[in-house]
């Protein structure tokens, strides 16, 4: 409990810790974009409330990330005095970047620590980093990790992970790219390389695609070709959301364009 904590009344107490429980769920779905309204009303008490605990959204995100920080350093000096050191170092990291995977606020902590514009007077930042760097002075004295690399480098390669964790998250199993990150701190020649955790299988659907105005036949029903463009028969690139596109490029669709009016004049001169 900190100081503030102390000087407040019992009730208060309660307001601010359920405060607090809601925005650390709340926070860790939306970062810090997330309403104070929302907060407390999931926290059961008024706006009003909230602001008299935390004067603005972001001393109360602060708030709610330092909890987390304290945790971590908590952790990481459990782990100073262990046999293995290099198992420690790498085992925390696995550890921190788990749990920040579903933790947006988190996230958004390290990459603010990371590039610099975290909050300079925060101790409880200082106080993992200085638990960080414990553990990673350790490794390396046991020649578990690189000693070419220091705080810095491990704090972009978590910032790193992190977002690669997220973007593989629905076509890679979990720590993948933690197994990545670890390697990389290794001394060059330190063993074999980590085996990586299983890709995760998932099965798509795709559209049957259409035959191309050049000929090219189109793919049966159960064959797992790639769109094609509708013009010119080449394979289309797909983005992950949006309507799936019908043809390569401008030119293709012009050409097409072309085509069915040319084929609608023809249908009109048969006509008369």
């Amino acid at each position: 409990m900190t100081a503030e904590c102390e000087t407040l009344r019992a009730d208060a107490r309660r307001n601010r810790a359920r405060v607090l429980d809601a925005a650390r769920s709340t926070f860790a779905a939306q970062g810090l974009t997330a309403p104070l309204g929302e907060i407390a009303r999931r926290a059961g008490v008024g706006a009003g409330t909230v602001y008299r605990h935390f004067p603005s959204k972001r001393l109360l995100f602060r708030a709610v990330v330092e909890d987390s920080f304290r945790q971590f350093t908590e952790e990481a000096v459990r782990l100073r005095d262990s046999a293995d050191a290099g198992e420690a170092f790498f085992g925390f990291l696995a550890a921190v970047v788990a749990r920040a995977c579903s933790d947006k606020a988190l996230r958004e902590a390290f990459a603010a620590i990371a590039d610099g514009s975290w909050v300079a007077d925060s101790q409880p930042a200082a106080d993992l980093a200085a638990a960080l760097d414990v553990l990673l002075t350790r490794a390396q004295e046991v020649r578990a990790v690189r000693t070419d690399a220091d705080l810095a480098d491990v704090r972009s390669l978590l910032v790193g992970a992190l977002a690669m964790e997220r973007y593989r998250a629905s076509s890679g199993g979990p720590g993948r790219a933690v197994v990545i990150l670890c390697d990389g701190l290794r001394p060059p020649g330190n063993g074999p390389a980590t085996a990586l955790p299983p890709q995760r299988v998932t099965v798509t659907k795709r559209r049957t695609p259409r035959p191309a105005s050049n000929g090219t036949p189109p793919a049966s029903r159960n064959e797992t070709q790639p769109w094609i463009c509708e013009a010119c028969g080449n394979p289309l690139r797909i983005a992950r959301t949006g309507r799936p596109p019908r043809f390569c490029g401008a030119a293709c669709r012009q050409r097409a364009h072309r085509a069915r009016a040319r084929q609608a004049g023809s249908a009109g001169a048969r006509q008369t």
